[in-house]
């Protein structure tokens, strides 16, 4: 009888050690995974940092532009506004709340055909959508120069 409980015995401790083992590797296994997910994590801010920089490194070049008069306000309205809808994390920006002069114009322009579509228009009325679309720009050019000086400002206090 001594001969089996000792037999028994011996079983179950070398299952418990096994046991404690596959647990061994079960936790290791997690570290690991856990070491994994921080890393991309890290990488994957890092990626939207840059996608940010880059982001904002075109809006200043655009907003220069509009400060120099060098294109139409509907069209840097226009890119601006694409350009800030991407932004993530951090940098995200109300576009309306904090560049409204620029939102009402993007709202006056965004649906107006641009490019081939605009060739395809009858002069009558391509001319009246200009009309439509200089008229806004004129009434809301110096709020919106305000704005494009505001967006470079931020970027001097940052730099």
């Amino acid at each position: 009888m001594t001969l089996w409980l000792g037999l028994a015995g011996l079983i179950i401790a070398v299952l418990a050690g096994y046991a404690a083992y596959l647990w061994l590797k079960v936790y290791q296994q997690h570290q690991r995974h856990q070491a994994f997910l921080q890393r991309a994590e890290q990488q994957q801010a890092e990626g939207i940092k840059q996608r940010n920089a880059n982001i904002m490194e075109s809006v200043l070049i655009i907003a220069e532009a509009g400060k120099q008069d060098q294109c139409e306000m509907s069209e840097i309205t226009i890119r601006l506004y694409k350009l800030m809808e991407v932004l993530q994390g951090d940098h995200q920006v109300d576009f309306a709340a904090q560049y409204p002069a620029m939102q009402e114009l993007y709202d006056v322009v965004k649906d107006m055909p641009r490019g081939d579509a605009r060739k395809t228009l009858a002069k009558q009325e391509r001319m009246k959508l200009d009309l439509q679309r200089m008229k806004a720009e004129a009434r809301l050019m110096d709020a919106i120069k305000a704005e494009l000086a505001q967006i470079l400002a931020a970027k001097k206090a940052t730099a």
